[in-house]
């Protein structure tokens, strides 16, 4: 008997809500072993969690992160002209 895994998406439509049924694909831990790099880019493609099973009971489940806005660096870098000639003013090595 396979455990029942609770599979549920809300949708926000104006100002109703409602729930959709998605099961997600479950796999043997086997199989998830050798395509394990390609299943986490499904999941990251698809948004759809991944159920691994073992002996036919569900034992992990692989979801996707929440997304998240990525930052531009644009501004962050700062430019120096010559990093390598002298600076004007004098200091003393020994103090």
């Amino acid at each position: 008997m396979r455990a029942k895994i609770p599979a549920w998406r809300i949708m926000v439509t104006s100002d109703i809500m409602m729930t959709m049924s998605v099961r997600p694909r479950e796999l043997p831990a086997g199989e998830f072993k050798a395509k394990c790099l390609a299943v986490l880019d499904e999941v990251e493609r698809t948004r759809r969690s991944v159920v691994v099973t073992k002996r036919g009971r569900p034992i992990a489940q692989v979801v996707p992160l929440p997304a998240t806005e990525s930052r531009s660096l644009e501004g962050s870098l700062l430019y120096e002209e010559d990093i390598l000639s002298p600076i004007d003013s004098e200091w003393d090595a020994e103090a």
